[in-house]
């Protein structure tokens, strides 16, 4: 099993306005360069082996300041991509929100495939088998970084708790938040969800993850042997 923390990518001057999906060029705004930076200072001092990234730029540039305070590279993994959200891509929230179809997309989600895109069914099975293929690559108990999307993330944890996909929405990811899962093993183990960063918190993230020390078994004095007899 390794222990994966999935951190979901700083804002940008779509969220909660359009549908960002997979369009090419959408970056941080400066607001979102500072919650990379927070990440990067709050998760410093733990021992990844390795960093994810989906490619889309708003995720790199979230992963890039850790992997810099690190000296890893960004390893990029399509399988972690945003939903391919189709003809909706681009388009604003507000508009979306005015469908009959959205009522679908937000209580019945498992029978929601996007105009020209994936289902969601689809997707969860993709970033599955991604992060399955990501764990193959590491040896037992590695600690792992993934960056990713709101979604995404979000059918990752129903997928390790074994929710029904009509109840994934009732989850939240909010931006720059880190979500821990142990995934490799027989059942997932899941950490943390959607939890805020802050780079005070570094010290305690580092203890927490350190491995516990060996047990010393205290060797019997003289003393001792004398006591007894």
């Amino acid at each position: 099993m390794s222990i994966i923390l999935f951190i979901r990518h700083g804002t940008n001057d779509f969220v909660g306005k359009r549908l960002a999906g997979r369009l090419p060029d959408v970056h941080l705004n400066e607001h979102g360069r500072q919650q990379a930076q927070v990440v990067a200072q709050a998760l410093c001092r733990l021992p990844f082996k390795a960093i994810y990234s989906s490619p889309l730029d708003r995720a790199v540039e979230t992963a890039q300041p850790l992997a810099d305070a690190l000296g890893l590279p960004v390893n990029l993994q399509p399988g972690l991509l945003e939903i391919d959200f189709g003809e909706w891509q681009g388009l604003s929230i507000g508009r979306l929100r005015r469908r009959k179809i959205w009522k679908t997309v937000q209580e019945n989600p498992a029978s929601m495939r996007f105009p020209g895109g994936e289902s969601f069914a689809e997707a969860q099975s993709r970033l599955a088998q991604s992060v399955d293929a990501i764990v193959a690559g590491h040896d037992k108990m590695d600690m792992l970084a993934c960056f990713s999307h709101s979604d995404a993330i979000r059918l990752l944890v129903a997928y390790a708790l074994g929710l029904p996909l009509d109840n994934f929405q009732r989850l939240s990811i909010d931006t720059a938040t880190m979500t821990l899962i142990g995934w490799g093993g027989p059942v997932p183990f899941l950490g943390p969800v959607n939890m805020y960063l802050t780079p005070g918190m570094a010290e305690d993230l580092q203890k927490m993850f350190q491995p516990p020390k060996p047990h010393r078994v205290r060797k019997p004095k003289e003393t001792d042997a004398i006591s007894k007899k």
